[in-house]
């Protein structure tokens, strides 16, 4: 993982159980550490955030209990259909 993305997962994981309280099953925008916004859907999340900021910028975590759903990282431009 990219060191910038390295820094957001890291946070994502140190701070998963308050976040979780917070926004179970949701789509998590991280940026410098934070989270920058909040979707219901890996789409919608993906959409805005790649307007507003430049790739390789943001990690996109869908927030749930264990592991089973950390994020997988792209490191080229990817499309969804």
């Amino acid at each position: 993982m990219k060191n910038k993305l390295q820094k957001e997962f890291n946070y994502y994981i140190e701070n998963q159980d308050e976040l979780i309280k917070k926004f179970n099953g949701k789509f998590l925008v991280i940026i410098d550490r934070k989270v920058e916004d909040v979707f219901d859907s890996f789409e919608e999340a993906f959409r805005s955030a790649s307007q507003k900021h430049e790739a390789g910028s943001f990690l996109i975590q869908r927030c749930s209990p264990g592991t089973d759903d950390y994020t997988f990282t792209f490191y080229s431009n990817a499309a969804f259909g």
